[in-house]
């Protein structure tokens, strides 16, 4: 009994962590193409974002090895589950598809809230990863410590670049409206929709991966994961 709720916690957070990576180096590819767009001579600020939205994809691919080694797909989550598809629906009205890139990019106050986002979402990540690594049932998982290792190494760099556009353009880093909905966001997933889906009889595996529908990607940098 204790092993399958063991198990079955461990392949929710392993199925939400895979979304969220998905959905990080996937929406990122819209913000470089509003920054490449805004700043084009801003190459410190490009490149910063391109090291953001390569580790998310390193993430992405170490939570989907972790899934291929103990060989069954993952839960069937959505963007119920994500952080930053909430904030943004949340701050724009829209989800991340629908946003407007191209009033983002012509919009200093867009971009900023965007910033803000990004930012914030990334903290949260930070601190969550602080909590698994301490926590018993991560803790008796090798491959995801070492996961979750790497991922608290990577994150101070991911809000860097969003925080130091804000500073340097005179801009609040966050402000009380986005740090409530921040913790709105997390006390939902933590206490209302992660009970549900863990009882729930309904919740299915993936047939396929999340990044079936990417195209051709260039391959992300080898991870021992397993040490």
């Amino acid at each position: 009994m204790l092993t399958a709720l063991r198990t079955r916690y461990l392949d929710l957070l392993g199925s939400i962590y895979l979304y969220n990576e998905h959905r990080g180096y996937t929406s990122i590819d819209r913000v470089l193409a509003a920054v490449r767009a805004r700043a084009p001579g801003d190459v410190a600020l490009i490149a910063a974002i391109e090291k953001h939205r390569a580790d998310e994809r390193k993430h992405y691919a170490m939570f989907k090895r972790w899934f291929e080694l103990r060989g069954v797909m993952p839960l069937k989550v959505d963007r119920m589950c994500g952080h930053i598809d909430r904030f943004v629906e949340i701050v724009f009205g829209r989800t991340i598809d629908a946003l407007d890139t191209n009033r983002i990019i012509a919009e200093d106050a867009q971009f900023e809230k965007l910033c803000r986002v990004i930012a914030l979402t990334e903290k949260r990540g930070h601190r969550q990863v602080h909590i698994l690594l301490r926590h018993p049932i991560v803790r008796g998982d090798k491959i995801l410590m070492r996961i979750f290792t790497i991922i608290e190494k990577d994150e101070p760099s991911h809000w860097a670049p969003y925080d130091g556009w804000l500073a340097a353009h005179g801009m609040r880093v966050s402000n009380w409206r986005d740090r409530a909905i921040d913790r709105f966001i997390h006390s939902e997933l933590l206490f209302v929709k992660l009970p549900a889906l863990f009882v729930s009889p309904w919740l299915a595996r993936r047939s396929d991966w999340p990044d079936a529908g990417d195209g051709v990607e260039p391959a992300a940098a080898a991870v021992p994961i397993a040490a």
